[in-house]
């Protein structure tokens, strides 16, 4: 059910409320003094992946160390990684770089200027395709993000599923309408997008200071809570790692995970992931070669525990350190290598292995 024809909701008049709240509540970010389609393009990319407090360092940071796209199409990987390093979801970062290698190698450097051709690009879906064609190059094109679907399910009175493929219909065909009165579309995507970050927020929004209070079909029929309506999220998978973290003098033993799994080309230790917990080293499967050192190695400390949680796994992490003799170090199993402490800290890796490093080993 929709109440929008009910409470017959003027769409003329929600554009330029908007408008004018956004000239007066909008934040200053950097992105928003540039039309810079490559700086553009990467804010998006970070704050698909974190709020704007946590994003803007990491957008600052990237801009410092590559200030163009040719600079970053001429990136190392391991070096993008690591600067990409606690956003999560690393296949972003990888297609940064893929789309800046061709971007300058078969644009010349210049980035497509209309939404249908930036969508051909890898890694540019339908949201980030529609920022960087408003933001940089003024096309009349919407932005649907979590913020749009919030604050336009709440004021049209819209209670489809937002994970569906006919709700996202709905919405694109509504904000299309709603983008055609707008004095400048890059203006009006970011007055839409900031009023549901700071104004209409998922939890409770400050309906008595809202502009468009009179119109909101949520707010007269006492719905803010319930829209917009979305499905349950899947629930979240428990893995257990048990780290091996082999030592030598100043070294530790890491390795580069390149299986199809989760922290894809990151670094980590030597790991044995099981089905359960496991309280005691002996009750781990451990392979011949792994055993051999363990056996003869010796522990440094007590074993500690971490969690990470990502977006649908719970990592629960248990550290197993274990002092290696000079005799023993030319035998680290396939895929371990030595580093000194300071080389660790370079790698790209999780959020979990940093703070192991961080706290454990200096």
């Amino acid at each position: 059910m929709n109440w929008q024809s009910d409470l017959n909701v003027n769409e003329t008049v929600f554009v330029p409320s908007l408008e004018h709240w956004y000239e007066y509540h909008k934040r200053d970010l950097p992105w928003r003094h540039t039309r810079d389609p490559y700086s553009i393009w990467l804010s998006e990319v970070i704050l698909q992946q974190t709020r704007v407090a946590q994003g803007k360092p990491y957008y600052e940071r990237f801009l410092k160390t590559y200030p163009t796209v040719q600079d970053m199409a001429r990136a190392d990987e391991r070096e993008l990684l690591r600067l990409w390093q606690g956003l999560g979801y690393y296949s972003r970062a990888r297609n940064l770089h893929q789309t800046a290698r061709y971007v300058t190698d078969e644009l010349n450097g210049k980035f497509p200027d209309t939404y249908h051709d930036l969508l051909k690009m890898k890694g540019i879906g339908v949201y980030t395709a529609a920022a960087v064609a408003s933001f940089a190059f003024g096309e009349r094109v919407p932005v649907v993000d979590g913020n749009v679907y919030r604050v336009l399910a709440r004021v049209f009175g819209i209670n489809e599923d937002i994970t569906t493929t006919g709700a996202k219909k709905t919405f694109a065909a509504l904000a299309t309408r709603l983008i055609q009165q707008a004095n400048d579309p890059a203006t009006y995507n970011q007055a839409i997008m900031e009023f549901g970050a700071i104004q209409c927020t998922p939890v409770a929004p400050d309906c008595l200071l809202c502009p468009v209070q009179q119109q909101c079909v949520a707010y007269l029929t006492g719905q803010q809570h319930r829209l917009p309506v979305k499905a349950k999220k899947a629930p979240v998978r428990e893995r257990y790692f048990q780290y091996l973290i082999f030592r030598n003098g100043d070294k530790v033993a890491m390795r580069e995970r390149t299986d199809r799994d989760i922290w894809q080309n990151l670094y980590d230790f030597c790991l044995i992931e099981t089905d359960e917990p496991k309280a005691m080293l002996r009750d781990l499967p451990l392979p011949n070669l792994v055993n051999e050192l363990v056996m003869q190695g010796v522990f440094a400390t007590m074993p500690t525990e971490a969690t990470q949680l990502l977006s649908h796994q719970r990592i629960k992490a248990t550290f197993y350190e274990i002092d290696l003799p000079d005799k023993l170090a030319d035998q680290l199993p396939m895929g371990l290598q030595w580093y000194s402490t300071g080389e660790a800290g370079q790698l790209p890796k999780p959020v979990l292995i940093t703070n192991y490093l961080e706290k454990s080993l200096g």
